[in-house]
């Protein structure tokens, strides 16, 4: 190993020790106190919940686990959501978390909701919410009461679409509340905990006069005996899972794409705490890759303007050589637009197109070259898996001069208006256009996850400040007045450090423009499972683009 391997490894594992601390605090959820508070009640918590839901030894996918990073309100907005097998079947779940204020929704909640909804839509997902929230969050209604339809709207859509909506409902269900379990299309109540009104008694009493009770108004046997809302009375937490489970498995539920189908689910490793997919059977067989994942480690260098072969990367997270797959990476146009690498892979038996960054600059050759291969993939009907470490298209008068605009523009119309799903993981840099044409957030990929080591912004932070200085010497001088130097450094400084830190993973993954900060040695892994979950649907690529100027 090189000193600078090293350098990196010691690095990153920096990196993922803080990411994991990160973690840990969306885990506590609103802390031990509330927690213990929680469990006297006789009560699971969010993710127990979960745990119990899921297949025996399968794995869970959290989605957006550190929402509302840097923001006013707890880390993972108090509520939980991901992908899970269930009778054999992947899910969409998400759980309201108690023990923060209740699991009363904030704007950040309904964001995260929002986002789980698109997921289950895209991908064809039956919905379970295990249910116990006190409502909105009333200080921040503002942002959440109009916006927030949305949530039932997405529900109905969904049984619309023939796509089930299960609710297992462990305590509160208030106000706007009370229709997650009303717009689903099985209601599981537990027995004196579920508690589901439009209005509690203290809000009917001021608004009618009427005196009345939890159970008489909202409470469980209620709903299951005289208003018809329970479909399912359950005895206890566990039981109500247990229903949940019978009810999931009496769908007749089935993959509609093509791909590894029927997923028997998917073991835990004890390497890293993340999901390694189970055996083979109803799969075509794969190799395991001809690379150490553990390498991965070495390869991100500490400083995101040194270049790196992302062709290391792709050997430690696609299939191994096989019968079936000549070669771990066909590549295409090797010889042109050397900047960045594409060609076809597979992963977990699933065939993929990848474009990976490989110099950082995105040239007009590059651009033309992922144009034509984006076409490709959605001819063969073809996954294709973005890998971003880009400082952006290349600038200067010979380059605008050879059409880098245009060219540019062709690239992000076959982003743009592709069919095939997109996978998109930010290894490194992901600046400028050069993150809307490798797929950034903007472009709804299927599913998008970075790495500790990732950045994202207009530009650097170095060239953003340089760009402001520039400009404020220029005004400085077209007034006739002398420059401040010592202001300068100062506003480059404060620029610098500002845009540093809103170009962060946690930063932005706080905002879901991702679906997670993930260890590098996971990544295989979490494509995977995505790639199953993608399999649900039918993958059926377009001959309709946009016009392509020339």
């Amino acid at each position: 190993m090189t000193s600078q391997s090293l350098g990196n490894r010691e690095a990153m594992l920096e990196k993922i020790a803080d990411l994991d601390a990160q973690h840990a605090v969306a885990v506590a959820g609103g802390g031990e106190k509330y927690v213990d508070r929680h469990h006297a009640r006789g009560k699971l918590t969010a993710r127990e919940r979960i745990e119990l839901l899921v297949d025996p030894g399968s794995a869970f996918l959290e989605l957006s686990p550190l929402a509302g990073w840097g923001s006013d309100f707890t880390v993972g907005a108090s509520l939980v959501t991901g992908i899970g097998v269930v009778e054999g079947v992947e899910c969409l779940i998400t759980a309201n978390d108690p023990t923060v204020k209740g699991g009363a929704s904030n704007p950040w909640t309904v964001k995260k909701a929002f986002r789980a909804a698109q997921v289950a839509e895209e991908n064809g997902l039956p919905t379970v919410s295990l249910v116990e929230s006190g409502g909105a969050d009333l200080p921040t209604q503002k942002e959440i009461f109009i916006p927030g339809g949305k949530l039932f709207r997405d529900l109905t859509r969904a049984s619309a679409r023939k796509q089930p909506t299960i609710a297992l409902v462990f305590g509160n269900s208030t106000a706007g509340g009370a229709y997650v379990p009303g717009m689903s299309d099985y209601t599981v109540f537990v027995r004196d905990a579920a508690k589901v009104f439009l209005g509690g008694p203290p809000l009917v009493k001021m608004a009618t006069g009427e005196e009345s009770d939890d159970e008489s108004l909202g409470g469980a046997e209620m709903h299951a005996r005289v208003s018809g809302l329970a479909d399912y009375l359950a005895e206890d937490e566990h039981d109500a899972i247990r229903i949940g489970r019978r009810i999931v498995a009496r769908l007749n539920w089935r993959k509609h794409g093509g791909g590894n189908v029927n997923f028997p689910g998917f073991a835990s490793t004890a390497k890293s705490g993340f999901p390694r997919l189970a055996g083979e059977t109803g799969m075509r067989p794969f190799a395991e890759p001809e690379a150490d994942v553990d390498g991965l480690l070495d390869l991100i260098p500490q400083d995101l303007k040194e270049p790196f072969d992302p062709r290391e990367v792709i050997a430690r997270i696609v299939d191994g050589r096989s019968a079936r797959n000549g070669a771990v990476l066909d590549e295409f146009k090797p010889l042109y637009g050397t900047s960045l690498v594409t060609g076809w892979a597979q992963l977990h038996g699933h065939p993929i197109g990848i474009l990976a960054n490989a110099q950082g600059v995105l040239f007009s050759e590059e651009a033309q070259k992922a144009t034509q291969f984006i076409q490709l993939a959605n001819q063969s009907d073809t996954p294709l898996l973005f890998l971003h470490n880009t400082t952006g298209y290349m600038v200067g008068k010979d380059y605008e001069q050879g059409g880098i605009i245009k060219h540019g523009s062709q690239m992000i119309n076959a982003v743009s208006n592709s069919r095939v799903p997109h996978l998109s993981v930010i290894m490194g840099a992901s600046y400028g256009a050069g993150n809307y044409g490798m797929n950034g957030r903007a472009f709804d990929p299927r599913f998008l996850f970075t790495w500790p080591s990732a950045k994202s912004a207009v530009m650097g932070p170095a060239q953003l400040a340089g760009v402001l200085s520039i400009v404020a010497r220029a005004a400085a001088e077209a007034k006739g007045r002398d420059y401040d130097e010592a202001a300068d450094a100062g506003m480059r400084e404060f620029i610098e450090a500002s845009v540093e830190e809103q170009s962060l993973p946690y930063f932005l993954s706080g905002m879901l423009y991702d679906d997670g900060v993930i260890d590098p040695r996971d990544t295989r892994t979490v494509l995977a499972i995505c790639l199953s979950v993608i399999a649900n649907q039918p993958i059926v690529g377009t001959d309709r683009f946009g016009v392509f100027r020339t």
